[in-house]
């Protein structure tokens, strides 16, 4: 694949995850608890590091996170550095758990771990902002829900991988 191809299909996983971040800030939230939410840019974070590589999916991570904010207008508030923390923290596992245990980690394993530490990262922030460490009581109840949110997740950034192996010229098999 030449450098302009990979550049074309990055930029495409990243518009997608822009579309998805911002489409979901916009969602009701589905559960009981606020801040509990799908996820849904995370499957493309996690598409762009089994696709292109632990660097690209951490670029994207950072780059969905920044420019969604400033498209959906919420760039240096509050909510920007749950979201910004929450989905560094969960590329960073992400990327970590693939490098380094990409035989004993399954794509569900991976996104579920993400999902955790999104939710550990986001309630560190708040509480550092909040100046109140008691908000981790919060955490059984967000752990509640990021393991079938993670779940769902693995399950789309697989269907997804599967497509676009074949035409990256990559093992489908995840």
């Amino acid at each position: 694949m030449s450098r302009t191809q990979k550049t074309v299909y990055l930029a495409v996983l990243l518009s997608m995850a822009i579309i998805l971040h911002i489409f979901e800030s916009y969602l009701p939230n589905p559960f009981l608890f606020p801040g509990a939410k799908l996820g849904l840019a995370n499957i493309i974070t996690l598409v762009t590091i089994v696709l292109f590589g632990v660097k690209s999916g951490l670029c994207l991570a950072v780059l969905r996170s920044l420019v969604g904010s400033l498209l959906g207008g919420t760039f240096l508030t509050f909510g920007f550095f749950l979201s910004f923390a929450g989905a560094v923290m969960s590329g960073l596992i992400m990327a970590l758990l693939y490098t380094v245990g990409r035989q004993r980690f399954s794509l569900v394993g991976l996104s579920v771990a993400g999902a955790i530490f999104h939710n550990l990262a986001q309630l560190t922030v708040a509480s550092i902002w909040a100046n109140h460490f008691g908000l981790f009581l919060y955490l059984p109840y967000l752990l509640f829900f990021a393991i079938p949110t993670g779940y769902f997740n693995a399950l789309v950034a697989r269907l997804i991988v599967r497509q676009l192996a074949p035409r990256l010229g990559r093992d489908g098999a995840v």
